[in-house]
């Protein structure tokens, strides 16, 4: 094999790993997003339920699943109206109402071993200063949190694990606090696999120098 060829042959290898690597990170967290309705659409909320103070009248919504980023998180499903899901709930003084969406995912989000119940809605009435949070307890106990605070399990689901980081093949890693520092973040395999890249390639253009000088 020539040094040029062999040259080729080293990168095509560390190119295999950067795509592994990227193929790793590109799997996701298995948790659950919190989303508001904002019109006919979702949207991603930006702050966490505990502190997020809705007014009377709002959809709120929970989606359970393995995403990325809040770029590419899946959306709740189902119906999304508010007199739709506050029918049988009527406005009381000194209270106020919140629709809320339950979406406990996909068979193929579940973690091993569990089955997601059939998503479902709910219509709270709670204090006018309640946060999403006393919302969700108050219709869809029980609620499970870690020890930072994040969302774990709505009406018991799932009965383990919390935000933990899923691999390609599905198996679950460390927690979604603990792994990722920031939504989109990189993860370390990427960097590792570009500098395998740089290595490998420059020994290969100083194998085809040396052999052209012997």
């Amino acid at each position: 094999m020539t040094a040029v060829r062999r040259a080729a042959a080293l990168l095509v290898a560390a190119l295999v790993l950067v795509a592994g690597a990227a193929q790793a990170h590109a799997a996701g967290y298995r948790y659950w997003s919190f989303w508001e309705r904002d019109g006919g659409r979702w949207t991603y909320a930006t702050e966490g339920p505990s502190t997020a103070r809705p007014d009377d009248g709002a959809v709120q919504g929970f989606r359970f699943a393995v995403s990325e980023d809040s770029a590419d998180a899946s959306r709740p499903r189902g119906t999304a109206d508010f007199a739709t899901i506050c029918a049988g709930t009527p406005a009381k003084p000194g209270t106020k109402r919140v629709a809320l969406v339950l979406d406990f995912g996909t068979a193929a989000d579940a973690p091993s071993g569990e089955t997601p119940p059939a998503g479902r809605t709910a219509c709270a009435r709670v204090s006018p200063d309640a946060t999403t949070a006393e919302a969700l307890a108050a219709t869809a106990k029980p609620l499970r949190y870690d020890t930072n605070a994040l969302l774990c399990a709505i009406a018991g689901y799932p009965r383990k694990g919390c935000g933990e980081q899923v691999s390609a093949d599905g198996s679950a890693k460390q927690g979604k606090q603990e792994k990722k520092a920031s939504d989109g973040g990189p993860s370390l395999g990427l960097p590792i696999g570009v500098g395998v890249v740089a290595l490998l390639a420059g020994a290969a253009v100083w194998q085809a120098r040396r052999r052209r000088n012997v």
